[in-house]
């Protein structure tokens, strides 16, 4: 049909088992739509299709993570760009046309009709192997840092139950010996039938740091419950299988904490991204994952609007300066600053030993004036960012960031203070 058509716009509502696509022309008329099964086979033929009708076609997705990771792997093979065209986009695009049904072909016709009117969407790189390794490193890194928090909070309300005192003994998020002293012993009576000397030896041989405190601690634990509860034998089994799979969980964690740390400091920009605020290589991976191809950025500003720490204006006739928080930024990477933050206000400098960070010092002083908490942390958040105060490298190019208290120039207006110096200049409050 048609190599006469100059564009074609190509919208795919992606999904786990099936896509559906389709084609707009530039008055806007659907030239295809068509349900594509998620093999590459089906993808292939699809795209020889719309091919067919533009060589160039432009492609956008309303999905950028798994469910079109094979989609997106084709695309790319084949010299095609797709843009990400947000779900909430969608939706609300969806009012401004005809009808409520709510189909698949209809949300692909919105997508590619989005993507027609507007050209300032995001496009989608196919991630290199490190990023794709560390993406992958990472997500599974929080599914058991996850379901390790789920067995320890099933172990305590087991443990509540049977031997309330020795769940109060210990904090077992972080003491490995208690989930050791776990796997043998799980109720009073069993405490007490080891006796001190006993559990301390037995402690000591599973390699317990403080064996003999914590030996007492439980002992003192089973000397003030001498009540036998219903249900103890099976709770104790319970528990003690629990402890076991968290103590593995443990090491399962610690092996894939080595595996990111390595892949993470054969990045190129690791000594930099290491170089933030307490921003070591686990978290470090998060901000390549979150960030992306610093390239990307026009400049460090650009990089802090992404993670929601520039303030928005809602300015309307002569109300101006009305700053707000943004709705729509990355997540992930606002969280990666936000634990930067929040961990360089208790750690030292780079030794973790010697004079406290700059953050440490301004939480501190935010601190005498009321002013801790929360706020300090959202404000550090936006000083630690490249916007404000490290060096990362953006385009190729170093940049470097204000501290705490350096000069800006400031405008009143409307009651509010504002930095009119350039829109990149992060919220701090």
């Amino acid at each position: 049909m048609s190599r006469e058509r100059d564009r074609v716009w190509a919208g795919i509502d992606a999904g786990k088992a099936h896509h559906w696509a389709a084609v707009v022309d530039e008055t806007g008329a659907t030239l295809r739509s068509k349900k594509i099964h998620n093999d590459e086979s089906a993808i292939l033929t699809a795209l020889g299709e719309i091919l067919a009708l533009d060589d160039e076609a432009h492609w956008a997705v309303d999905i950028s993570g798994t469910a079109s990771a094979l989609l997106l792997a084709l695309l790319a093979a084949h010299g095609q760009q797709a843009v990400y065209v947000p779900g909430r986009t969608v939706n609300r695009m969806s009012g401004a046309y005809r009808g409520e049904a709510k189909t698949d072909a209809r949300d692909a016709y919105v997508i590619a009709e989005t993507a027609r009117h507007s050209n300032d969407f995001t496009a989608i790189d196919v991630p290199a192997q490190l990023a794709a390794d560390l993406a992958l490193l990472t997500a599974h890194r929080s599914d058991l840092v996850a379901d390790r928090v789920r067995l320890i909070n099933r172990l305590r309300d087991v443990l509540t139950g049977v031997f309330p005192a020795l769940e109060r003994a210990f904090d077992y998020s972080a003491h490995k010996g208690a989930l050791v002293l776990l796997t043998g012993c799980q109720t009073p009576a069993a405490v007490r039938r080891r006796g001190r000397a006993r559990l301390t030896a037995w402690l000591a041989n599973r390699s317990v740091r403080g064996a003999d405190t914590v030996a007492t601690t439980a002992l003192e634990a089973a000397q003030a419950q001498q009540t036998a509860r219903p249900g103890e034998d099976v709770a104790a089994q319970i528990v003690a299988d629990l402890a076991a799979q968290i103590l593995a969980l443990d090491d399962r964690l610690n092996r894939i904490d080595k595996q990111i740390r390595e892949t993470f400091r054969s990045h190129p920009q690791a000594e930099i991204i290491e170089s933030l605020p307490a921003m070591g290589p686990i978290l470090g991976a998060e901000f390549v994952v979150a960030a992306g191809d610093t390239s990307a950025y026009a400049d460090a500003g650009h990089l802090a609007s992404a993670a929601g720490l520039v303030p928005v204006p809602r300015d309307s006739g002569r109300r101006t300066g009305n700053l707000h928080r943004p709705k729509r930024y990355s997540r992930r990477l606002r969280r990666v600053f936000y634990l930067s933050a929040q961990t360089s206000i208790i750690r030292g400098g780079p030794n973790r030993g010697s004079k406290p960070t700059w953050t440490s010092t301004y939480y501190r002083n935010r601190d005498k004036g009321g002013q801790a908490g929360a706020v300090s942390i959202t404000a550090i958040t936006g000083q630690t960012t490249p916007a404000q105060g490290t060096p990362i490298s953006v385009n190729g190019h170093p940049a470097r960031c204000r501290r705490p208290g350096a000069p800006t120039r400031r405008g009143r207006q409307s009651g509010h203070r504002t930095d009119t110096s350039s829109p990149s200049t992060p919220a701090t409050r």
